[in-house]
């Protein structure tokens, strides 16, 4: 029998915890099928452990289970089902040591303000495990996003409960972005004509040259690119955009992604802070420092370190930051009953995931008291900020978007080769003083340059030919599949977008496009023509760059679907293999935290099931594996029965959580398999689980339900005690034995 092998990747929270109930009837379904299931960990923790090999006991280390999956990514026999990962903020990794340390693990403190050298080495180890650190090195090809057509069809026919109207009355809410000075407004772009190697220096106003970046090796063929955001032009946006919200009687939010965008981000993010609560920040400025607050991490990060400060002078600082709030506009909340807002940590509010949220709740956010508000959504760069204010003036005319009837826009994301990684890489800097940064090649020539002052957010991207060359064949091939449109959403007005449209337009030229609807609109046209469709009820196919890729393949499946996690999303790795992603895991903090506190999950893992299709379709093609092709195929089938049947989580506690998601999809799987004639051996193997699954339905859900409403102990947040952890998601030893005994 041909075997092969499925790399499951063990990851965090949520989804981390669902696969402890789903894993085990993976690998009882497999068994003695030829294909064996192997977990390889690149949880934050896990990641974390594999950078210190020479600080722990041998029971202690782990492998770089990353580097290892880079490197089978360069295989044809790579078959990854990547789960969502933590792409951790500062605030995360700090709580992920300190949580390490305690299981006594002798990990080093992240240093935020390096003092010497050993310092600044050991800030630069613990980079490469801060923000998206996972995806470039396992996105080896680029992204097919979209809905499966069961999981459309059961989304139209039972919409999700979740959209609010937009009032009829109007709305305040708006997106607000800057005029002049952001990345989009700067950005400078090439295409280079051979190969070279470059440095990034800074030079300061008398000449003298400090090098940033040094010897970093570039293909023919690549576009590189170079933008800056002014400092000074960011923080008079801010402030004009908090007047307008306290004059407009809306609610002040900021949308950013301090997790993907790592460097730039959470830089932009204490400049929010700091301009909302200048008055008391600036005040107290020499004891903020004196006490190493970081205002990139957030008001929370103020306010832990004012422990550090007598207590007179805590309290006193505590009081004038409360003060603040009597003159500056009311800010969306993330938690009210905690006080939490959106200014209080940067990974709190993530704009993939905060705008669709905006845009479904009709156009409002959550105030202090804990009621929905118009808000101004802050999105300070041009360079995406107009497809969400599109999409906000396009629901206050034609009011909200309708799962019933919609259609879908899928995307075809240019990823592959670490592709406009903006921000989340070692090529973005704070301008130390006025001057020039500049892109110098091999012998000494400027390729790009930008005028900078000092604290200037400076940055560089890269994106190769092969990976351009692949993502506009994926285009056309997704859009002969579907028969559907296919907008590159590109903008000649943008110094990488017009480097970009030169090439799709050349390796266009290599396909038969004869038929073809396949355009090329600005994210703003593009995001109109899109929405014409979607009220319709007509599917368009979004190909994009790798940022648009991220939001859009949020935005429109928690419209259309209720949540991203719901998206077949397949990454057809450049040579050959195949990478298949299971959904998104933004809310995946707050599942956990009702977990713990009720013994409830609500995590979905239908993308978790439709993941293992094309998973299983990979085997068999490859291996030439005809089981593989019926455990996809019976998958398939029952995904669609516990769709049809309603077999999703519940959002409340005692009610049908993830577990007995899982177990309905395991007893639909058994009925399909022992219903199909393909295999014998199958049949009736999966006849007697069926018979034994079916038998014992209700005992197995009464033990499953019969676990909830308690507080449950697993160990540990960022590395779970697994024992304990099997123990709260497996707890109906009838379904345990079932599987067991396969």
């Amino acid at each position: 029998m041909p075997s092969a092998k499925i790399i499951w990747t063990k990851i965090d929270e949520a989804p981390a915890l669902a696969t402890y109930a789903l894993l085990p009837v993976v690998q009882a379904y497999t068994k003695n099928t030829g294909i064996d299931i192997e977990i390889s960990d690149i949880s934050l923790a896990g990641r974390i452990i594999a950078l210190f090999p020479d600080n722990l006991s041998e029971a202690q280390k782990q492998v770089d289970a990353l580097a290892a999956l880079g490197e089978l990514t360069q295989s044809q026999d790579a078959n990854i089902v990547k789960l969502p990962n933590i792409s951790a903020s500062i605030p995360q990794l700090q709580a992920a040591i300190k949580e390490l340390q305690k299981k006594g693990y002798d990990i080093p403190n992240y240093p935020e303000e390096p003092k010497d050298e050993a310092e600044k080495a050991l800030q630069l180890r613990f980079t490469k495990v801060l923000g998206s650190a996972v995806n470039p090195v396992l996105r080896e090809g680029n992204s097919d996003r979209r809905a499966a057509t069961s999981v459309k069809r059961f989304a139209k026919s039972n919409p999700h409960r979740m959209m609010k109207p937009w009032p009829k009355s109007g709305s305040r809410t708006r997106v607000a972005h800057m005029a002049e000075k952001d990345f989009y407004g700067t950005e400078k772009s090439i295409t280079m004509d051979d190969p070279d190697v470059v440095s990034i220096e800074f030079a300061d106003a008398s000449g003298a040259k400090t090098t940033l970046k040094k010897d970093l090796s570039l293909q023919k063929g690549e576009v590189i690119d170079t933008s800056v955001m002014n400092v000074k032009a960011l923080k008079a946006f801010y402030a004009k955009t908090i007047d307008e919200a306290r004059n407009e009687g809306s609610l002040l939010s900021l949308h950013l992604k301090a997790t993907m965008m790592k460097i730039s981000d959470p830089i932009m993010f204490g400049h929010a802070v700091s301009v909302y609560y200048g008055k008391a920040l600036d005040k107290y400025s020499a004891e903020l420092k004196e006490i190493g607050a970081n205002i990139n991490n957030g008001l929370a990060d103020v306010e832990e370190k004012l422990d550090r400060l007598p207590l007179d002078k805590k309290v006193e600082i505590e009081s004038d930051i409360a003060a603040v709030y009597n003159e500056q506009p009311a800010l969306a909340m993330v938690d009210s009953r905690k006080g939490i807002t959106n200014l209080h940590v940067p990974n709190n509010v993530i704009i993939d995931a905060s705008m669709p949220n905006v845009v479904r709740d009709g156009g409002k956010m959550w105030n202090n008291d804990d009621a929905l508000q118009d808000t101004i959504a802050m999105i300070p760069d041009r360079s995406y900020a107009t497809m969400y204010y599109e999409i906000i003036e396009d629901c206050k005319v034609n009011g909200q978007l309708d799962p019933s009837t919609m259609g879908s826009v899928s995307n075809v994301g240019l990823m592959a080769q670490k592709a406009e990684e903006y921000g989340s890489h070692d090529k973005t800097f704070e301008a130390p003083g006025d001057g020039v940064i500049r892109v110098v090649n091999a012998v000494g020539n400027s390729l790009l340059e930008q005028d900078v002052e000092t604290g200037d957010i400076f940055r560089m991207c890269q994106a190769k030919d092969a990976p351009i060359q692949d993502w506009v064949k994926l285009a056309v091939t997704r859009a002969k599949a579907s028969g559907s449109p296919a907008i590159f959403w590109l903008d000649e007005n943008r110094g990488h977008d017009a480097e970009i449209i030169k090439k799709v337009n050349l390796y266009l030229q290599d396909h038969d496009i004869a038929g073809l609807d396949i355009q090329m609109s600005k994210p703003v046209d593009a995001m109109k023509f899109s929405l014409k469709r979607v009220r319709r009820g007509e599917d368009t196919i979004s190909v994009t760059g790798n940022v648009l890729r991220d939001y859009l393949t949020d935005l429109f499946p928690i419209l259309e679907l209720g949540t991203s996690a719901r998206m077949l999303s397949i990454v057809p790795l450049m040579k050959g293999g195949g990478l298949f992603e299971t959904g998104a895991g933004g809310s995946a903090p707050k599942h956990v935290q009702q977990f713990l506190q009720e013994g409830h999950l609500r995590w979905d893992s239908l993308g978790e099931y439709c993941a293992l299709v094309p998973s299983f379709e990979q085997v068999a093609r490859t291996s030439g594996n005809a089981k593989a092709t019926i455990l996809a195929e019976s998958l398939d089938e029952a995904i669609s029965t516990y769709l049809e049947n309603a077999k999703s989580p519940s959002r409340k506690v005692n009610e049908l959580d993830n577990r007995g998601s899982t177990f309905y999809l395991a007893l639909y799987w058994a009925r399909a398999l022992a219903a199909q004639d393909k295999d014998a051996e199958l049949r009736a193997r999966f006849a007697e689980i069926s018979t034994a699954m079916s038998e014992s339905e209700a005992m197995i859900a009464r033990e499953l339900l019969s676990d909830q409403g308690e507080a449950v102990d697993i160990g540990g947040y960022y590395l779970p005690d697994v024992d304990k952890t099997s123990r709260a998601m497996r707890p109906s030893q009838t379904l345990n034995r079932i599987l067991d005994s396969m």
